[in-house]
């Protein structure tokens, strides 16, 4: 499991109750769908996965859909069985159909299920809908791994990722051996950004 830390917030938006649907910016391929999955099967008994594009590029079954029941006619002739009680509905890369963002006011205010959604470039989709369901949905970024998440993902732990941040917070050196080894980890993460 890739550690993130946007995961926490995630689960806290999720847990929380709230009727405003979490909507996830951020560019592509820096892992909004893999850590929506994962937290969406953690939590939740049912998850629909619904990825915008590739209807887009496909049926197009959601082109046309301006209602909420033409929502859950189409949600149902993907994933019919799995919509029950405890169901997240996760509206991944959003921005292919711009006219689904107001229609996730409605959504929220149906209240049947949760909902999450994603996309990249989501500030250039909002400032050119005209509709903006602001009170309806909360806007979080996203961004790539930071350098704590890039060394948990290269098998670093814990105790190795405080001990570090503890060093650096009262400004003491580390050993050389562990300073080469956190350089070359850096330059490795800084050439994968390239």
């Amino acid at each position: 499991m890739l550690y993130r830390k946007i995961e926490r917030t995630i689960e806290q938006h999720l847990k929380s109750g709230s009727n405003k649907i979490l909507l996830v910016d951020g560019a592509r391929q820096i892992g909004k769908t893999y850590i929506i999955r994962h937290v969406g099967n953690k939590l939740f008994e049912n998850y629909i996965e619904i990825n915008m594009i590739e209807d887009s590029l496909g049926n197009r079954l959601f082109e046309k859909v301006r209602t909420v029941e033409d929502f859950y006619l189409q949600v149902s002739m993907l994933a019919g069985d799995k919509m029950k009680k405890s169901t997240l509905i996760f509206i991944d890369e959003i921005q292919a159909y711009p006219h689904l963002l107001t229609l996730l006011k409605f959504l929220s205010q149906d209240n049947r299920f949760t909902y999450i959604a994603s996309g990249s470039l989501l500030g250039v989709t909002l400032s050119q809908t005209t509709s903006i369901p602001m009170g309806s949905i909360q806007k979080i970024q996203m961004y790539p791994l930071d350098f704590e998440e890039f060394l948990f993902a290269n098998g670093m732990n814990e105790f190795v990722i405080s001990t570090l941040r503890n060093k650096f917070n009262h400004l003491e050196e580390l050993d050389e051996s562990i300073h080469n080894k956190m350089m070359d980890l850096f330059k490795r993460g800084a050439c994968r950004m390239l």
